[in-house]
């Protein structure tokens, strides 16, 4: 399992064992403590942070209506003539019991600028986006937002409808095709059917802990091209649902493979410019 998703898993059950055994710890710590440095420290050892807001925007809603389902959107905006590439972009919710949310590592030729899913927030917290380009330089942004209990919120579907329906996919095509030689972008939307446990829920019924289970990695390809590889924590909201661009390369076909927690792979591919056959 990667570096940052066994940071993200390990945090986790440390939390809900502190959460267990003395409630009172986290009423006890200092409001003005920052956990970013210790984050940074963790997932990003021995980098340095430039800037990023001349080439990297991360959109939030400042006060979210659903901690659960939060809408997190991130742009590259770096000029057409600059010969960097970004190479991967990593979302970290600072107050969540699994900051890091997900690694977005794109394919060399994907052309992706925009992503957007959907993220647990725990409480009121900064958000970071932290870009990695091909010249191994880091930049990051942050933004407010005020939500709190995403972790801990109940399933939104029971857990009988979550079990029959895990591992469906659909893809959904928001433009119209367009030849691969205009350099112009296609963009997509991958929803998938996973509770995404977070191991902070509780059983309504037995009032038991839900064991954490979560889809953790999310490979996406274009014909043979990867476009992006996803490392995920508990901090997605469930149903993974993942929208982005892309530069069309005349494949035929977009295909998606999933693997969660358990090792349970799900698959799913569908043409490119029609409907998708898999439906939820």
């Amino acid at each position: 399992m990667p570096r940052g998703i066994r940071i993200a898993c390990l945090t986790a059950v440390l939390t809900a064992v502190i959460c267990l055994t003395a409630p009172t710890a986290f009423a006890e710590a200092p409001a003005s403590d920052d956990p970013w440095p210790g984050i940074a420290s963790d997932a990003f050892p021995g980098r340095t942070f430039e800037d990023g807001s001349s080439l990297l925007a991360l959109d939030l809603p400042y006060r979210a209506e659903d901690a659960a389902i939060v809408p997190l959107t991130v742009r590259t905006t770096l000029p057409p003539n600059d010969p960097r590439r970004v190479r991967a972009i990593t979302v970290v919710i600072d107050e969540n019991p699994a900051p890091v949310a997900g690694t977005f590592r794109l394919g060399e030729n994907s052309g992706v600028t925009s992503i957007s899913t959907r993220i647990r927030v725990n409480a009121y917290t900064h958000v970071h986006a932290v870009a990695e380009l091909d010249d191994g330089k880091l930049y990051m942004v942050k933004t407010y937002v005020k939500a709190s209990g995403g972790c801990s919120a109940p399933a939104m579907k029971n857990a009988d409808a979550a079990k029959a329906n895990i591992g469906q996919m659909r893809l959904r095509q928001l433009a119209p095709p367009v030849e691969a030689s205009t350099g112009r972008t296609r963009e997509a939307q991958i929803m998938l059917r996973h509770p995404n446990n977070s191991g902070l829920q509780m059983d309504q019924v037995t009032r038991l802990y839900v064991p954490a289970y979560f889809v953790r990695e999310l490979k996406i390809w274009q014909g043979d091209d990867l476009l992006m590889s996803i490392e995920a924590s508990i901090s997605i909201s469930e149903d993974p649902n993942i929208r982005f661009d892309y530069r069309p390369n005349g494949a035929t076909t977009l295909r998606v493979e999933a693997v969660d927690t358990e090792d349970r792979v799900y698959k799913g591919a569908w043409p490119v410019g029609a409907a998708a056959a898999n439906s939820l």
